[in-house]
């Protein structure tokens, strides 16, 4: 199983767009530990948002289509349609 996820950081006021085939609780925990990488800028992360892929291709294609939105408004209403 592979996921697409989106964390969001209330300190910093940014979304985080990523995916892993690990599960999610310990793709945050790294994501929380101190690292030098984006995500280590904030350790308030938390995932609203994910969606479930069975495979790598198909997750990776959703990941870099919302990325390539570059609109908190389009992640937000994603989002929100939970």
């Amino acid at each position: 199983m592979f996921y697409v996820y989106i964390l969001y950081s209330k300190s910093i006021a940014n979304y985080y767009v990523g995916f892993s085939s690990m599960s999610l609780e310990e793709r945050l925990r790294r994501h929380l530990s101190s690292h030098k990488g984006f995500t280590g800028r904030a350790k308030d992360w938390e995932i609203v948002y994910f969606e479930s892929f069975d495979t790598k291709t198909d997750a990776i294609l959703r990941e870099q289509e919302i990325k390539k939105w570059k609109s908190k408004v389009k992640i937000e209403t994603l989002i929100s349609k939970l």
